[in-house]
């Protein structure tokens, strides 16, 4: 049985969503489960007419049904493996529950074992989890967008500064709910006490740069107020887009 992880090993977490400043409706959505963390998840819908709405919520929903059981009494090896189900679980339900159509982005940052020593990063879409070592001032990408212009930056035609305002920047290559195979991101990451994890929709990443994210992280030490920062300041810049934002900090 899954042993509590004592008080000094529970991560601490702050999470928050707006429509922004443009969009009527937002088809982000977020959600952490467990006390202490199991996983949190950014889920970044799309198909309009709400279709995006519905779609990111059918797999923030079966995560919420699904993490607890599945994740609960594995070993870490197994934990990996049921993370990359629970994916598949999500894209099911947003095919089942969701418009034709409609689809969403999916990134998830999840526990494997009882300890909070081993965690795991699963992603599809171009929704990104990014690591701020405490040992190290720095912000690491660990997860690759799946998207054309990440493509073109691949292939080395275009930067990743251009990238963020190409008319195709919000081209996805992969999505829960598409009718294509679905193919999944998943691996494991490292983790040491102090280290952050981000977890954010493109609405944040669109609109600051990796070394601004940094700045206003390492401005503020208590992790809603870095949430509350880093949103505030992609409202600031007008964000035409949802943001979405999750921050865990390890313990």
């Amino acid at each position: 049985m899954d042993q509590p992880v004592p008080t000094t090993r529970r991560p601490i977490v702050a999470a928050r969503t707006d429509v922004g400043v443009v969009r009527e409706l937002n088809e982000d959505a977020c959600v952490r489960v467990g006390d202490p963390l199991r996983i949190a998840v950014v889920a970044d819908g799309m198909g309009g007419h709400e279709a995006g709405e519905e779609a990111s919520a059918a797999a923030i929903a079966a995560v919420q049904e699904q993490a607890e059981s599945r994740l609960a009494d594995a070993h870490a090896e197994e934990a990996l493996q049921r993370l990359g189900e629970i994916v598949h679980a999500a894209h099911q339900a947003v095919l089942e529950r969701a418009p034709r159509g409609a689809g969403t982005t999916f990134t998830a940052l999840a526990r494997l074992d009882a300890d909070a020593e081993r965690w795991a990063v699963a992603n599809v879409g171009d929704s990104r989890v990014y690591r701020r070592p405490a040992a190290a001032r720095m912000l690491e990408q660990l997860t690759v967008d799946h998207s054309a212009v990440q493509m073109l930056v691949d292939a080395g035609q275009l930067t990743a500064d251009e990238a963020r305002v190409h008319p195709r920047r919000n081209v996805i290559t992969r999505a829960l709910g598409s009718d294509e195979q679905l193919v999944v991101d998943v691996g494991e990451v490292e983790a040491r006490t102090g280290d952050r994890f981000l977890l954010c929709s493109d609405g944040l990443t669109g609109e600051l740069r990796d070394e601004e994210i940094l700045d206003l992280l390492d401005a503020h030490e208590d992790v809603e107020d870095a949430v509350d920062a880093l949103i505030d300041a992609a409202l600031w810049r007008g964000v035409q887009d949802n943001v979405t934002v999750v921050l865990v900090q390890m313990p």
